[in-house]
């Protein structure tokens, strides 16, 4: 039978929590103002993929009973990502977050307030990648440009998941993707 590891000195834990992770270090490069919210979120989400943090805000690590060992290395590790979320949002979004003490409650909080798709900000990228011209750009210029404005398009408008419980088999999902692909190409 192989040997109990401490979650806290184990190094591939998501409970490990390193001397080197400052809990009030900005970990994304721009703060959460609200209307950036699709630049801002998945910039955190790859520093808590980094950080083997990830799964306290999507769910799959979820807070143990109170009453079970793991609780204060859940509750330690779970803090410092509230930290870490309070740092990289506007003082008057982390004022209005403070007082919960759950990540994956303030990440869903959020989520629902500033991920709602803001369809004068689609309409304006739609118009802007319409009217896109190469101009004086070289073709790798004009390429990258307009690569930006679907990114963020995609930021704004994802293609949808499937959430089929066995391997979907209709290809609803690859057709989406190449119309997506087609229009790209006319687009360019």
């Amino acid at each position: 039978m192989g040997e109990v590891v401490d979650p806290l000195q184990d190094l591939c834990s998501p409970y490990h929590v390193s001397s080197s992770d400052n809990p009030f270090f900005l970990i994304v490069p721009i703060i959460l103002e609200g209307p950036n919210y699709h630049h801002w979120s998945p910039l955190l989400q790859m520093s808590l993929i980094s950080k083997n943090k990830i799964g306290f805000i999507d769910g799959t690590i979820e807070a143990p009973n109170h009453t079970k060992s793991l609780f204060p290395a859940w509750q330690r590790a779970n803090m410092l990502v509230v930290l870490w979320i309070l740092k990289a949002v506007s003082q008057s979004i982390a004022q209005s977050i403070i007082c919960m003490d759950n990540v994956f409650d303030i990440w869903n909080d959020l989520k629902e307030r500033f991920s709602q798709g803001d369809m004068i900000c689609i309409s304006d990228i739609q118009d802007t990648i319409s009217s896109f011209k190469q101009g004086e750009l070289t073709i790798t210029n004009y390429f990258t440009q307009l690569k930006i404005l679907w990114d963020e398009l995609d930021l704004f408008r994802p293609l949808p998941i499937c959430s089929c419980a066995s391997k979907c088999t209709c290809d609803a999902l690859v057709n989406v993707s190449n119309i997506k692909y087609k229009i790209r190409l006319l687009n360019f």
